[in-house]
């Protein structure tokens, strides 16, 4: 059963209704569910589809291919020799089939793309001489493929695909609410607080929800998963970057020094920890790792563009570096043992941080903005003196209506106590953020935790509560 999806879902139907033969690119990252929605919004029913082979040579790609056109149309094909006579070969085939629409589906194209097999201008050439030469506008081709093999291949493809796409889809992570419907017929019989414990851990990654099972509590699932022997998510770190990014290491280097600052990094500050120079390399890298979605990039309210943050957002990835990097137990009981130490409390907090980050529109829903045209920034100030303390603050909504929410995002089991420690900091951080930058709008204390605030005496100090229940919302 298909899980939310409904706009993606509805772009895809409306292919078939277009006069003209349509192109269309389904991209994310692994295991978020791109093939899945292919298959199901098309009940299963192509003329022709095929799905490349991971880390195979190009022979076995094409023999590949071979077989699934034999799939396609009854008849014995024998192995074509290029990419080129490949899509000749679809050519024929499709020539055969009698649907209205024609729908061909291409998956995993970035396997596909062997070192020197010139896959890319087959693919070129099969949609600018043949497709879109035919009498007949009959074509739907969906093609599926990483984040970052589509942005450099077919995005920025400066060849004969350029402009040529009349329709893209970024299929992104589930939000809470997807995810709770899913629990839900996955009978997983999960609180609101347990499905936003398991987001903490997996993100919104659908496949990563499939995994959990029934008969086990959250804590035992997570430890079965990650740190038993035969944990299925155990390798799943190097399996990820590797299958988005040709050479991962790079980008491996990126995120493990963005994991050790929980507000992020100027561009100079990851130069620095990289030992790298200003290049069109990183940016690229950065590019990539962002529209994969590990990476967020967040203007720094009142700071020149160079002061743009990079931060860690991926909840697996932070999951990894704060548990798993160098962990060789396979005790599967290690998450359960974890619960409630120092570590986990730390790790917590910052994981549910990025929850709330991962759910910026309906905390704007929340707070009854959602039409009001608003900026979303992170701030930080350095202090300049021994006096002065640094501030971080990892969510500002800027609104043209003139008020901006400083958003305080705390996770606890019950409602959040607010301290006299906790409230002159917080009185602290508004102070010098309205100093510093001079502004003219009202700072308004928002707080994003998961149950709500007790009222003491220290609790005036917050002008709004949001709670799990408004992250939940659609």
């Amino acid at each position: 059963m298909l899980i939310g999806r409904k706009k993606e879902q509805a772009v895809l139907h409306n292919l078939l209704e277009k006069e003209e033969s349509q192109f269309c690119v389904v991209y994310g990252r692994r295991r978020v569910g791109k093939t899945y929605l292919v298959r199901e919004t098309f009940n299963y029913q192509f003329a022709f589809q095929h799905t490349g082979f991971a880390k195979s040579p190009l022979s076995k790609q094409l023999a590949g291919f071979r077989d699934s056109l034999q799939r396609a149309c009854g008849q014995r094909f024998r192995i074509p020799r290029s990419w080129m006579e490949a899509f000749g070969m679809l050519e024929e085939v499709l020539a055969m089939r009698t649907e209205r629409k024609k729908v061909v589906f291409l998956d995993e194209l970035s396997w596909m793309d062997t070192p020197r097999s010139n896959f890319v201008s087959a693919l070129e050439h099969f949609w600018n001489s043949w497709v879109t030469a035919r009498r007949e506008k009959d074509i739907v081709l969906v093609v599926c493929g990483s984040s970052s093999w589509i942005t450099k291949k077919i995005f920025r493809n400066r060849g004969g695909l350029h402009n040529r796409l009349t329709e893209r889809i970024h299929l992104a992570p589930f939000c809470l609410s997807e995810c709770e419907r899913y629990a839900s017929v996955a009978g997983l019989n999960m609180s609101r607080q347990e499905i936003t414990e398991a987001y903490m851990v997996l993100g919104g990654v659908p496949y990563y929800w499939s995994l959990l099972q029934r008969e086990y509590s959250l804590a035992q699932n997570i430890g079965r998963l990650c740190f038993g022997s035969e944990g299925k998510l155990k390798n799943e770190f190097d399996d990820l970057y590797a299958s988005l990014f040709e050479h991962s290491e790079p980008y491996l280097s990126i995120v493990e020094a963005l994991g050790q600052k929980k507000v992020g990094m100027t561009r100079m500050e990851l130069e620095n920890a990289l030992g790298e120079k200003s290049s069109g390399t990183l940016t690229k890298r950065l590019d990539d790792l962002e529209l994969s979605g590990f990476v967020r990039s967040y203007a720094c309210l009142g700071k020149r563009e160079r002061s743009t943050l990079f931060q860690l957002i991926d909840p697996f990835t932070l999951f990894y570096f704060s548990f798993m990097k160098g962990n060789h137990t396979a005790d599967e009981h290690f998450w359960n043992a974890k619960l409630e130490s120092p570590t986990h409390n730390a790790w917590a907090g910052l994981a549910f941080e990025r929850v709330c980050l991962w759910h910026v529109p309906q905390i704007k829903q929340a707070l009854g903005i959602a039409g009001v045209a608003s900026q979303v920034y992170s701030w930080t100030y350095q202090p300049k003196n021994k006096e002065e303390v640094g501030v971080q603050i990892n969510l500002l909504i800027d609104r043209n209506d003139k008020v901006i929410n400083l958003c305080e995002m705390k996770y606890a089991d019950t409602d959040y106590l607010m301290t006299s420690n906790e409230e002159t900091k917080i009185r602290q951080r508004r102070n010098t953020f309205a100093m510093v930058t001079k502004t003219r709008k009202a700072v308004h204390i928002t707080l994003v935790t998961t149950y709500g605030l007790r009222r003491t005496a220290h609790a005036g100090i917050v002008q709004q509560v949001l709670t799990l229940d408004d992250l939940f919302k659609e």
